[in-house]
């Protein structure tokens, strides 16, 4: 962990701005909370809150997960996952985790590297 300090509220709104078939840019807490971020202006929410806080939980589990196998692997820069109806992608912050959802026809073989130049930053 770096414990860099980051503007949750910055990289959000950047992450937005990257593509129009981006729909949602969030930071998730390690306790499956959102505490910055969400779903862009005008775009309508695909699952309900409590939907949402479900996979909030959710994908805290799985980052902790993730990370029993840093020693041997390596950090994870991210992970993606296409859906049938929505794109995934999941970007650890230190102890946080950036969650990015696009519509599933985004292009992403550029997204994951352009959304690490923004963290990075």
């Amino acid at each position: 962990m770096s414990d860099k300090i980051y503007d949750f509220d910055q990289i959000c709104d950047k992450v937005k701005q990257l593509d129009v078939k981006i729909r949602f840019a969030g930071v998730i807490n390690e306790r499956g909370r959102l505490v910055s971020g969400g779903l862009k202006d005008g775009a309508e929410p695909l699952e309900t809150e409590r939907d949402d806080e479900m996979l909030y939980m959710e994908l805290a589990l799985r980052i902790k997960m993730r990370r029993e196998f840093d020693k041997q692997l390596g950090s994870v820069n991210f992970a993606l996952a296409q859906r049938a109806k929505a794109l995934t992608m999941s970007f650890p912050l230190d102890y946080d985790t950036l969650y990015v959802v696009a519509e599933s026809s985004i292009d992403y073989s550029k997204l994951p590297d352009a959304v690490l130049k923004i963290i990075r930053k």
